[in-house]
C-alpha cells in the first residue's frame, strides 16, 4: 500500500518512521494491456483503467506516531476471466507527531516493484468491491521466496544489495530536525500491504489498507540511529484511507504529482 504505500524505517533512538505503500516507475506510462474475452463480467469492464493512487498507513509506535502518505498508480487490467492490479509509485510524505523529518527520494520510491496480482472482485447492488491480498515483496534484499525467506538479522548478508543505486546498502533514509541534516539509516524490508476498496458514485475507488511489513536497519551514519524497536500498523484501520481515481492512461508521475491537490485534498494528522 503502500506508499502504501513500500516500507518503513524505525528509529527509536531519533523516534523517526518511515514507510511507502506500493511501488514502481517514476515515469511510468505504460498500463498492463487488457485482453477481454467474449463473456466477461461487466463490473470488470467498467473498472479496468489507470487510477491515480493515493494512500496513508499509520503506525503506532513506542515513543512514536506516524502517517506514511503514497502516491502513485494503481493499473487495473483484465487477463482472462480475472481483474489483475499492478501498483507504481511516485512520491512519499511523512506526517508524525515528533520533530523529526524523514525523506525518501522519488528514486528509491520507483525502485520498489511489487508483483501484479489478480483481485478478488464482487459486486452487490451494482457496487463494486475489489480486494488486493498482499504479494510479499523485498527491498533491498533479494529474496529466493519472498513469503517464506526470513529477513535477515546480519547487516552483511550477501543478499542485501544497493537498491536505489546511491551506493549504500538497501534503502536509504534520510533525517533531519528543524531543517538540519541529522544523519541517514540504511534498511532491508519484506512489504506486505494489501487494500480492500469499493466503488463509489463518482468512478474512484476507497477503502483501506492493511500492512504487515517487516524491515531491518542495516546501517546509519550515527549509532544512535540503529535500533531493533518494534512497529505496527494503528489497528483502527480509518486512519489507514486509500482512495483511487481514474485518469487517462498516459498520466506519468509528473502529472500525477503536480494534480494531487486537486485530486486528493486531504491533509492527514496524529489525532489518536
Amino acid at each position: 500500500m503502500s506508499a502504501r504505500r513500500c516500507f518503513a524505517a524505525l528509529v527509536s533512538a531519533a523516534a523517526v518512521s518511515v514507510a511507502l505503500v506500493g511501488c514502481g516507475s517514476s515515469d511510468s506510462t505504460s498500463t498492463p494491456k487488457t485482453t477481454v474475452p467474449a463473456k466477461v463480467d461487466p463490473a470488470m469492464k467498467r473498472l479496468a483503467g489507470r487510477y491515480a493512487h493515493y494512500d496513508v498507513v499509520a503506525y503506532d509506535s513506542k515513543g512514536l506516531k506516524n502517517l506514511i502518505i503514497s502516491y502513485g498508480f494503481t493499473d487495473l487490467s483484465i487477463k482472462g476471466d480475472k481483474l489483475w492490479a499492478h501498483e507504481s509509485f511516485c512520491h512519499a510524505d511523512q506526517v508524525t507527531d515528533q520533530p523529526i523529518e524523514t525523506i525518501i527520494s522519488d528514486v528509491a520510491t520507483s525502485a520498489i516493484k511489487p508483483v501484479s496480482i489478480a483481485v478478488t472482485l464482487t459486486t452487490k447492488d451494482g457496487k463494486a468491491r475489489i480486494q488486493r491480498a498482499e504479494t510479499p515483496t523485498g527491498i533491498g534484499i533479494k529474496f529466493a521466496s519472498p513469503a517464506t525467506d526470513k529477513l535477515p538479522t546480519d547487516p552483511n548478508d550477501p543478499r542485501i544489495f544497493d537498491h536505489d543505486g546511491d551506493g549504500n546498502p538497501g534503502i536509504t533514509v534520510s533525517i533531519k530536525s528543524g531543517g538540519g541534516q541529522l544523519g541517514e539509516i540504511y534498511i532491508a524490508r519484506r512489504e506486505r500491504f494489501a487494500y480492500d476498496v469499493s466503488e463509489q458514485a463518482d468512478r474512484s475507488l476507497t477503502g483501506e489498507v492493511t500492512d504487515k511489513s517487516e524491515q531491518l536497519i542495516i546501517g546509519a551514519t550515527s549509532k544512535a540511529f540503529v535500533s531493533k524497536a518494534e512497529w505496527t500498523q494503528f489497528p483502527d484501520l480509518s486512519k489507514s484511507p486509500i482512495v483511487l481515481k481514474p485518469v487517462a492512461a498516459n498520466w506519468d508521475c509528473k502529472k500525477l504529482m503536480a494534480s494531487a491537490k486537486d485530486l486528493f485534498p486531504f491533509n492527514p494528522k496524529v489525532d489518536w
